[in-house]
């Protein structure tokens, strides 16, 4: 059985950690306007929070690349308050899909409203 995912950073076609998705059926891409981005600095964090639209990935995951995934995001299931990472169901053209949401508070932190996020250099 698959599930979705969808993914906004370096998980992305064409980014660093996309290796992690090369076995995963790529599904296509959707604008939610239901996360903001943040820039961390070499990857960036999703907050639930309504915006003009931010562009994400969709892909069809096994158990297993989905259980990998929560190890990179630093996703602790018993207690994903502590994790560097949540993750939450939201609703993709594709499906419903878990997108993983940044823990931390982001005070002084700029907003990507719209678009999606680009790695430096």
């Amino acid at each position: 059985m698959s599930t979705l995912v969808a993914v906004y950073g370096t998980l992305k076609r064409g980014l660093s950690n996309n290796h992690y998705l090369q076995a995963a059926t790529y599904l296509g891409s959707d604008t939610l306007h239901t996360i903001s981005l943040y820039d961390l600095g070499p990857y960036p964090g999703a907050k639930a929070e309504p915006s003009s639209g931010v562009e994400v990935e969709v892909f069809s995951v096994t158990a297993q690349q989905l259980q990998a995934l929560d190890v990179l995001e630093e996703y602790e299931p018993e207690a994903p308050a502590r994790g560097l990472y949540d993750r939450r169901l939201f609703n993709t053209r594709h499906g419903a899909a878990w997108v993983y949401l940044y823990n931390p508070p982001v005070p002084g932190l700029v907003p990507i409203l719209a678009g999606g996020w680009q790695p430096l250099g």
